[in-house]
């Protein structure tokens, strides 16, 4: 059933035109994911579809019996209640049939059970209970800790005045509320941001579930894949419909601009021959009518607009002045935290040179603290750092805390690179999407995304090889996002990054390092290698807690034992796990082959400094190799025990 319809709406700004002609429907079920630059109106067409604005042309054509839900970025909910007093209010109608059916059953208590009166409550009662159960009233306390406990509020925030919380809880807490308010329509503008990755997709599983329909605004690709079904792009001043989710979307406008390209260019094929024809023999007696016949059919023939392909978009690359050595930076038994309170230890870092890890982990666990020890920010609370030779450390700060409001966009690069000839300078701000009188603007005028552009321009001019990036992504659109993704898998140096991106990470990350109160867990893959890593360790230890409880005797007398499902669940985990251990083996003994192998060419005979290198790293991968043994041991060992019983 169609809820919602925008019909011919356009917003204008006198002679200008955000966007036009904009068509959309919104089933009950919709799941709708809209993406476009930013500038491109987004969050102004949201607003309009959501009634806080209206618009200039068109109109929105909204069923007059469904609830609709609007959370605009940054919106933080602002109320003196306690959080769970907040959030009961989401439930009031609820609450209110609660406390009729009391006094109801008080009243039928004192009546007369064989008089009309009797009749009439016992009817309302009836009517009332049939409402309360559809709508969870035996279960809505169940349901807001649900909520809160995804958004990581648990009971300890219960009894918390709102008014003490900070912005980013303040506005997780806006989103639980709406949540728990089901709304028919619920659109969101950019949700995801001060969400932890756990926190994201325990929030992907709900939206996935939720009964209404929704309507999204967001940068977070990954989040978009698994939420959206249908993507709308606005671009250009119109909307366009692809069916899907965000990667689906892309494969689409591919197959749809190459198809547009094609017709384009056989149109121009034809349009040239039927010119060529006309010039030729216009002027000639014989040929003369079919001449004029062709340039009738040129005339009449609905030229094709040429393609414009996409917007237009940053276009960067980092290089390195020199290279560093094969061990770019080393941490042992280290912890952060602040003022004496750890936050996380025992911390192991190993990186060598190329490698590109992610780190992540919840929020407040320390992981721009950790960046911040490595440059020297922060002292470390326990444990040194040692750098490799030649390491040369890049850092992108998440704050642009680096770059100075009084300064243009000019003068923010060429005051470090005073040599640099200003028309070089020029032509790099360029590729960052800065030209002409752009580069005169000043620092404190720019957006989120203009600022990120700067500091990006900074970091690529300083040519360092080992590039420590603070949630990099931040304020930029999707497609300046892809565009970073492209420069920093082409990047020859080493990379080290938070980031919340999760689409960024798959596509960038060779390894992962999950931070904890517990210290630091490396994985070996990128994000969802890691998410697999983590359900198999979780379904271990479900298995390893299994084994340690005794299961019945079957009264036959025979010992045999009867296997759950979960048991057999577990079995095949177990399986899994072996598997891919031995994986994991193949791969680490090849490394170590290889190893041995370059430690004997001659090249590396002759370096002293390399010898040392490739010995360590030697080092380091039969220490990893007897780490992955052991495992296998130990997981086939459970096994064996698991089937001889």
């Amino acid at each position: 059933m169609i809820i919602l319809q925008v019909n011919q709406v356009a917003r204008l700004f006198g002679a200008e035109v955000l966007f036009e002609n904009i068509q959309m429907e919104i089933d009950s079920q919709s799941r709708i994911a809209l993406v476009g630059r930013n500038g491109a109106g987004k969050s102004t067409l949201i607003k309009i579809i959501a009634g806080i604005e209206q618009p200039d042309q068109g109109q929105i054509v909204r069923n007059k019996n469904i609830q609709l839900g609007y959370l605009a970025q940054n919106t933080g909910l602002e109320s003196e209640n306690t959080v769970w007093e907040e959030m009961l209010l989401a439930f009031s109608q609820v609450r209110q049939m609660e406390s009729r059916m009391r006094q109801l059953e008080i009243q039928m208590g004192e009546s007369d059970f064989t008089s009309a009166e009797y009749e009439r409550l016992l009817k309302e009662y009836d009517e009332l209970q049939h409402q309360f159960k559809e709508k969870n009233g035996y279960g809505y306390e169940n349901e807001i800790r649900t909520v809160l406990h995804g958004f990581q509020f648990g009971p300890e925030f219960y009894e918390q005045a709102i008014d003490t919380l900070s912005g980013g809880q303040k506005t997780r807490l806006a989103l639980a509320k709406l949540l728990l308010q089901k709304p028919d329509l619920l659109i969101l503008d950019e949700p995801t941001n001060h969400l932890d990755i756990e926190t994201l997709s325990w929030l992907e599983g709900y939206l996935q579930g939720y009964q209404g329909a929704l309507l999204i605004v967001s940068h977070d690709r990954y989040f978009l894949d698994k939420v959206a079904t249908e993507v709308y792009e606005l671009s250009r001043r119109k909307m366009r419909y692809y069916k899907g989710n965000y990667s689906q979307y892309l494969d689409l406008k591919a197959q749809q601009l190459a198809s547009e390209w094609k017709a384009y260019e056989k149109q121009q094929e034809e349009i040239q021959k039927l010119e060529d024809f006309v010039a030729r023999n216009l002027v000639r007696a014989s040929t003369t009518k079919r001449a004029q016949s062709r340039r009738k059919q040129l005339e009449k023939m609905e030229r094709l607009d040429k393609p414009q392909g996409d917007e237009k978009s940053a276009h960067f690359l980092f290089n390195i002045q020199k290279e560093s050595g094969n061990v770019v930076l080393q941490l042992t038994d280290g912890a952060i935290g602040y003022e004496n309170v750890i936050l996380s230890e025992p911390i192991e870092l190993d990186i060598r040179k190329q490698e590109a890890i992610a780190l992540v982990g919840p929020n407040g666990i320390g992981k721009s603290t950790l960046l911040k020890s490595i440059i020297g920010q922060i002292p470390l609370i326990k444990g040194d750092i040692h750098l490799g030779s030649n390491v040369s450390i890049g850092y992108y700060d998440q704050g642009q805390a680096d770059l100075h409001s009084n300064k243009t966009i000019l003068h923010e690069l060429w005051d470090e690179h005073t040599t640099t000839p200003e028309g070089e300078i020029r032509t790099i701000l360029g590729s960052f999407l800065f030209s002409g009188e752009d580069v005169e603007k000043p620092i404190s005028l720019l957006s989120g995304g203009e600022k990120a552009r700067v500091a990006l321009a900074k970091l690529s001019m300083d040519q360092d090889n080992f590039l420590i990036l603070d949630e990099p992504t931040n304020h930029l659109d999707i497609d300046n996002k892809e565009v970073l993704e492209n420069a920093l898998i082409d990047y020859p140096g080493t990379l080290l990054f938070v980031s919340h991106d999760r689409y960024f990470i798959n596509r960038i990350a060779t390894k992962v390092i999950e931070l904890s109160e517990h210290g630091s867990k490396l994985y070996l893959g990128d994000y969802d290698y890691y998410l697999e890593k983590k359900r198999e360790e979780e379904e271990l230890k479900a298995l390893q807690a299994q084994t340690e409880e005794k299961v019945p005797e079957i009264s036959s007398g025979k010992q045999s034992f009867m296997q759950s499902k979960e048991q057999q669940k577990a079995l095949r985990s177990l399986t899994r796990q072996i598997e891919q251990l031995e994986k994991e083996m193949e791969q680490i003994e090849a490394q170590i082959a290889q190893l041995e192998t370059a430690m004997t060419l001659p090249e590396n005979l002759a370096d002293h400094q390399a010898l040392l290198d490739l010995n360590h790293e030697l080092e380091q991968a039969r220490s990893q190799q007897d780490r992955i043994l052991e495992q296998w041991e130990t997981a086939t060992l459970a096994l064996e025990e698991m089937e001889n019983e």
